[in-house]
């Protein structure tokens, strides 16, 4: 299956096992191809990560290819995505700020090739398969909103959920093999509370990360680095805090000037919202979170 074929289809098959090594092997054929086009000796190619994107470092070279796969499905035009996320993380490692840098070997994007959308990075190498804990990543997280106040470029208001909920949504009403027409509807309740609540917050609005998870911090011999700014948008800091596990309230009391606690309630819903939603509406393509996006589908049924 080609992912032209995923764009057009409105009732999808599972992809299986062949159909995603296909898809992986398309990416990864593409990232080579746009590298060699610029000059770039590429011999090994070894895949990094392939889920909603597919992540190639294209050795010898220190470099990386991110390939939009499945996020193009519900984000399109997708390199409007890929240029933002080039254009914060450039800034970022401009002035200075702990980032996974775009490459310089080459133009780094995005380009287009086969049918996909392409990016490219500076490889680091992590150091450690765990995540840094939550007071490193509170402290982090406020330095990263500090620097990232002085992007001079536009970004758009909350970019995840105002854009993949409703298209989630819509692609979940052509499934219901998937989620039953029922509980689709209780998704668009919830979201009709929470979108405008979300949009409507009077705290101040500033250049975001927009996915700050901790597993967003590559632990390389550098140190931590920020990585994956694909979901950057403007917003207030509550949705970056919102992505932390923060069970016993360590990383707000290690974040400067974090926002109260109940200011995060809203956005917390809305984060749940947006991870079923996401979820579920590329669980033809991706079924492994499949019993998470159902237990997520039970918290949020309170709300709607």
């Amino acid at each position: 299956m080609t992912l032209e074929a995923l764009h057009r289809y409105h009732n999808p098959r599972p992809l299986d096992a062949a159909d995603r090594a296909a898809l992986s092997a398309k990416g990864v054929a593409a990232a080579v191809a746009v590298a060699s086009r610029h000059g770039i000796r590429v011999t090994d190619p070894h895949v990094l990560a392939d889920r909603y994107a597919l992540r190639v470092h294209l050795r010898p070279a220190p470099l990386v290819a991110r390939v939009s796969t499945l996020t193009a499905v519900l984000r399109h035009p997708v390199d409007a995505w890929l240029a933002r996320e080039l254009d914060v993380a450039g800034f970022l490692g401009g002035v200075g700020a702990p980032v996974v840098p775009p490459t310089a070997l080459m133009p780094p994007g995005p380009h287009l090739q086969d049918g996909f959308a392409l990016s490219f990075w500076t490889y680091e190498a992590p150091v450690t398969d765990t995540p840094p804990g939550p007071e490193v990543a509170g402290r982090m997280l406020a330095e990263l909103h500090a620097a990232l106040r002085a992007y001079p470029g536009e970004l758009p208001l909350l970019a995840p959920p105002l854009n993949d909920i409703p298209r989630g949504l819509a692609r979940l009403e052509t499934l219901p093999d998937v989620v039953p027409p029922s509980e689709v509807a209780m998704l668009r309740r919830v979201a009709d509370r929470l979108l405008p609540l979300a949009t409507r917050l009077e705290a101040p609005h500033q250049p975001l990360h927009g996915d700050a998870h901790a597993y967003n911090l590559l632990p390389s011999a550098r140190g931590p680095l920020w990585n994956d700014f694909e979901d950057v948008c403007s917003g207030p800091i509550a949705w970056d805090i919102s992505t932390l596990s923060d069970p016993e309230g360590t990383m707000l009391a290690a974040y400067a000037d974090a926002p109260p606690a109940e200011d995060l309630v809203t956005l917390r819903r809305l984060r749940l919202l947006h991870g079923a939603v996401w979820v579920l509406a590329l669980q033809p393509e991706l079924d492994e979170w499949a019993v998470h996006a159902r237990a997520m589908l039970d918290a949020l049924r309170p709300w709607a």
